[in-house]
């Protein structure tokens, strides 16, 4: 009869998937909410991947402002950063998601009218680059920290 404890289970990570360069600018915490158009009640550690596909409009790519982001902006299709997913704000009015502009990055133009969540971030850094076929909403990611 075997009385020791069962090993603990690693807890599963997860990412999730940004366009770059808000991937980039999240990873480096110069972005600290990213918008979507649902909530959340997950909360903890995240990996932030970047996805294959770019963001193509010029006014995101205006925030890229160091040589440093820059490279981190054209890393695509795999994890570029973590955080800690703190909370998740409804933006239920155009002047509640201009308020926290700063914070998203994102332009007045782009609320729409049904409303908008905020996943909060704190403890944002960039990890090294780590391939990953991405997914929508969060995703589960096998074998990190790499060994």
């Amino acid at each position: 009869m075997n009385s020791q404890p069962a090993p603990e289970a690693e807890a599963p990570v997860y990412a999730l998937s940004l366009k770059q360069p808000w991937a980039a600018l999240l990873a480096a915490g110069v972005k600290t909410i990213e918008v979507r158009t649902w909530p959340t009640n997950r909360r903890g550690f995240v990996l932030i991947h970047a996805s294959k596909r770019p963001d193509e409009r010029p006014e995101a790519w205006e925030h890229i402002t160091t040589p440093e982001l820059a490279s981190l902006a054209d890393l695509r299709g795999g994890v570029v950063g973590a955080g800690m997913l703190t909370g998740c704000l409804r933006y239920p009015t155009l002047a509640s998601f201009t308020a926290d502009e700063r914070r998203h990055l994102n332009a007045p133009s782009w609320y729409v009218e049904a409303g908008l969540f905020g996943l909060t971030f704190e403890n944002l850094r960039v990890v090294p680059f780590l391939p990953y076929i991405g997914n929508t909403f969060f995703f589960r990611v096998e074998g990190f920290p790499p060994s």
